[in-house]
């Protein structure tokens, strides 16, 4: 496929599978390249910016951030990543994903303007989603940073305010082996004088010098921002060190109680924005009830019960258990578990496997997925008596486990994107 054919003429699948083979390198940490696109496109947007870092909770922070926005509206451009079904979903305006010509148009925009530089597909995407928000002419841009932060392509759009909203381990070889090492990445988000948000409840000291080297105006949550449960559990208040209160707030609509902490750093985002982006505290309120973010401990309606979670790293994966021990009681727990062979399994696989009864493997549809024989591997040596079960698809996985559930148990689904994503597929979702 020549560049012109993908240029003047093919579908957003060509494109896509063009862009998949563009650059040597999935992963090629650094800003230069994206810096000398965004200067030939002149793309530095004039309207605010909110970006968002973390190791897990920067989607649900940006569905809250772009569900309140709406409601008081304001034309919200979205981009995060990665998708789950369509391509579309990372590019969103108002919450709802661009169509496929109007992103063929600005990665054709990329094209003339690149030269002979080349780009990874996360570059290529994360310019159109500027371009395309830049062209629709939006008031405000919430960007979710791909990976780490300081050398993410997110990170070449000047941010109004930021937050990060989690530092766990996870893409070790890219970001370091320790929070502290990772922690210094995340806050490569934040800039001098502007507001810059954690609500990591302990964060390292690293991001605490970092972001003091900087400059920026940090803001740590229990410290210069937080939230109280009140009204026993139905309503909570949020508040913040000049002596602000948010009072008689709903608890968010996203399940898990590790989203009060994302919903305490989406209010401290919007008051540090309010000058450009005033919102009323009745657009907060419909705005967490209203939100909606697909497989983060989505529970889907039906018997037996089905749990969809990307849950894949260590930090995820003992959020994931919390939330599955306030649940209540399941005779018995199936898993449709595939994880990227990158992925510290054993970690994920030491959390929750005293919750999981019996276990269905599978590897999702893609190079990178781990075989299911060593899932199993690792799963029996931590739980030589566990029931452990290999299929040669994860749709295969999960119609065995449908099969083999009783009305009254459960069935997880989580380890990986790719892996929600494909039995949401099979479910016809």
């Amino acid at each position: 496929m020549t560049d012109f054919a993908v240029a003047s003429e093919s579908s957003l699948a060509d494109w896509l599978s063009y862009l998949e083979n563009l650059h040597p390198m999935a992963i090629d940490m650094g800003l230069d390249r994206v810096k000398t696109i965004q200067q030939a496109m002149a793309l530095y947007p004039t309207c605010p910016v909110i970006t968002v870092a973390g190791t897990n909770g920067k989607g649900s922070v940006c569905a809250m951030l772009t569900r309140i926005l709406t409601i008081a509206g304001y034309k919200v451009g979205t981009y995060t990543s990665p998708h789950l079904l369509h391509y579309n979903e990372r590019i969103a305006i108002n919450g709802v994903p661009v169509d496929d010509t109007a992103i063929v148009e600005s990665f054709a925009a990329i094209q003339a303007a690149r030269g002979d530089i080349s780009l990874s597909y996360f570059e290529f995407g994360t310019l159109a989603a500027v371009h395309q928000f830049m062209v629709q002419q939006v008031d405000v841009m919430v960007l979710e940073v791909g990976l780490g932060g300081r050398l993410d392509a997110v990170n070449i759009f000047e941010p109004t305010a930021s937050g990060v909203v989690s530092i766990g381990i996870d893409h070790q070889s890219y970001l370091g082996d320790t929070r502290e090492a990772i922690a210094i990445e995340k806050a490569g988000i934040y800039r001098k004088g502007k507001p810059a948000l954690c609500s990591d409840p302990i964060p390292p000291q690293t991001l605490i010098d970092t972001a003091n080297a900087i400059g920026a105006d940090l803001q740590l949550i229990g410290h210069d921002f937080g939230f109280e449960i009140q009204a026993e559990g139905q309503q909570w208040v949020w508040w913040n060190k000049a002596g602000i209160r948010k009072n008689a707030l709903p608890i968010p609509a996203l399940r898990g109680k590790y989203q009060m902490g994302n919903a305490a750093l989406v209010l401290g985002l919007l008051e540090s924005v309010k000058p450009q982006l005033p919102v009323s505290l009745g657009d907060i309120k419909r705005g967490l009830l209203e939100v909606e973010w697909p497989a983060r401990f989505q529970v889907l309606p039906g018997r037996p019960v089905v749990v969809l979670d990307v849950a894949h790293n260590p930090h995820a994966a003992s959020v994931f258990r919390a939330s599955l021990d306030n649940m209540g009681f399941h005779p018995v727990t199936h898993a449709v578990l595939g994880m990227m062979q990158d992925k510290d399994i054993s970690g994920v696989i030491k959390l929750v496997s005293d919750r999981i009864d019996v276990w269905h493997l599978a590897a999702p549809q893609l190079p990178r997925a781990a075989d299911p024989a060593r899932l199993a591997q690792i799963i029996l040596e931590q739980v030589p008596r566990a029931k452990v079960f290999q299929y040669e698809s994860v749709e295969k996985a999960y119609a065995a486990a449908c099969e083999g559930a009783n009305e009254a148990d459960r069935i997880l689904v989580f380890g990986s994107f790719y892996t929600v994503a494909e039995v949401m597929k099979a479910r016809g979702q």
